[in-house]
């Protein structure tokens, strides 16, 4: 038998990252996998999706804006299966990485179906049917999520899909529905969009992108509808059934049911935890109703030397809030001291063109817990770089405390404004207030300036609009 200080179930962000730490931080440490080290993130998710959305901002750009930039073609082809292939190529290199990692920090890695046989054993069942058993002090659930369905619809992988059967396709359906109008929703419309796929978005909430800024989210309608998707909130799926066209979605809304017809139809309505089979329930582990691990702080379930981490506890399914839990459950195994993660405060992106950046509380929120709040906005088309870019929509929001100037939150979108972040949620995190992020001298011409533009607005000082 195999005997380690920590076992760690799943090999995607979470996982791989917690590994590492826990074996730099002198734990003996394996990893197990059914499937592949990085996880969903690395191979079917975050990564290969932002080599496509490249891809689909430059056809975007040779199909509809060569008159702007000046330049023309008799004849444009686009191949999407090369940029598939591209997508799969970057995916594949960050892969390998993770393997040398596990060698280079001296992890064991194990692939197969892990399950629990007690508090300190795990039974890992090989694809060729061997099993291996490995005894451990402390055990590190991190097993993620996986799609959700609609109850009575059958994902083929054809003609109705999730978004792992979508990002491995090597083609782009000339007519698209995609019901679901967050992160992976928004994405793959701007990605199909961008190769001229005609796209509908079908959202159940009353706007698309639903959990962010009111603000954002109009902002966002309107770059949508002059890119030509169409945005359907406030309609819910009543049927999806396969055709010899493709599909025909039935949606219902307050003005009654209507028939959408579509080559595919993109399932994208959320996710659910990869929390069974895992032998939890039989060793007392205590889960949600909807089935996530319960953790505490430092990510302790209540079973003692069982933690879990990333999607599979529900908190906040971001990459990169599991690699934070992941360094976060390292040391509290080791036994350094650790601080809580302010969830409300993590930084949010969407891919979508334009992006969508956001911390914090968005407006309504600050207002409904009681904040008097000021308001900084600043549009980029008033910044030069956004300009120069031909990228002149969106806009960035700041929600200051008007009491103490305390930052409660920013909302962002427009072009990579994902990169401009970090330092709203350090200025957050190190208690900066808006005159100091106002007072803090920008490069110039930068996207960045509109963080500190939309911070004079906030106090009423803005000298650029």
């Amino acid at each position: 038998m195999n005997e380690f200080d920590l076992v760690v179930i799943g090999a995607g962000p979470g996982g791989y990252v917690a590994a590492i730490k826990a074996s730099q931080l002198g734990l003996s440490t394996a990893i197990i996998d059914k499937e592949w080290l990085g996880g969903v993130c690395l191979n079917v998710g975050c990564i290969p999706s932002k080599s496509l959305l490249k891809n689909a901002d430059v056809a975007y750009l040779l199909r509809n804006q060569g008159k702007e930039f000046g330049f023309s073609f008799d004849n444009l082809t686009l191949d999407y299966a090369s940029a598939l292939k591209r997508s799969r190529q970057v995916s594949d290199r960050l892969t390998k990485g993770v393997g040398f990692l596990m060698k280079k920090n001296n992890i064991q890695v194990f692939m197969g179906n892990a399950k629990l046989a007690s508090t300190s054993e795990v039974i890992v069942t090989k694809q060729d049917g061997s099993t291996e058993r490995l005894k451990a002090k402390n055990i590190v659930i991190a097993t993620g999520a996986t799609a959700s369905g609609i109850p009575g619809i059958n994902v083929d992988g054809k003609k109705v899909v999730i978004y792992n059967d979508a990002i491995l396709q090597d083609f782009v359906p000339k007519t698209a529905i995609i019901i679901g109008a967050g992160a992976i929703g928004l994405e793959f419309a701007t990605i199909w969009n961008g190769y001229g796929s005609k796209v509908t978005l079908v959202e159940m909430l009353p706007r698309i992108a639903p959990l962010e800024d009111e603000e954002v989210s109009q902002e966002l309608s309107r770059s949508f509808n002059k890119r030509g998707i169409v945005s359907l909130p406030g309609h819910k799926v009543v049927s999806i059934k396969a055709v010899d066209s493709g599909v025909e979605v039935v949606v219902s809304s307050d003005d009654g049911e209507k028939t959408l017809q579509a080559d595919q139809a993109l399932v994208a309505i959320g996710f659910k935890p990869n929390s069974a089979n895992l032998g939890l329930e039989e060793v007392g582990v205590k889960l949600s109703p909807r089935g996530h691990i319960e953790v505490d702080d430092r990510m302790a379930t209540n079973i003692p030397g069982i933690w879990a981490i990333g999607d599979v506890t529900g908190k906040l399914l971001l990459a990169h809030v599991a690699s934070t839990q992941g360094i976060l459950v390292a040391e509290a195994i080791s036994g350094k001291e650790t601080n809580p993660i302010d969830y409300v405060m993590v930084p949010r992106a969407t891919y979508s063109h334009p992006q969508i950046a956001s911390f914090g509380m968005t407006e309504a929120q600050a207002r409904e817990k009681g904040y008097e709040v000021k308001v900084g906005k600043f549009p980029l088309q008033a910044n030069g770089k956004a300009l120069g870019l031909g990228e002149g929509a969106g806009f960035c929001k700041l929600i200051i405390d008007a009491k103490y100037g305390e930052i409660l939150g920013g909302h962002l979108i427009g072009s990579e404004v994902s990169e401009l972040l970090p330092e709203m949620t350090l200025a957050q995190r190190m208690e900066l207030t808006a005159e100091e992020i106002a007072d803090n001298i920008h490069a110039h011409p930068t996207l960045s300036e509109v963080v500190m533009e939309a911070a004079h607005s906030a106090l009423g000082e803005s000298v650029q609009i």
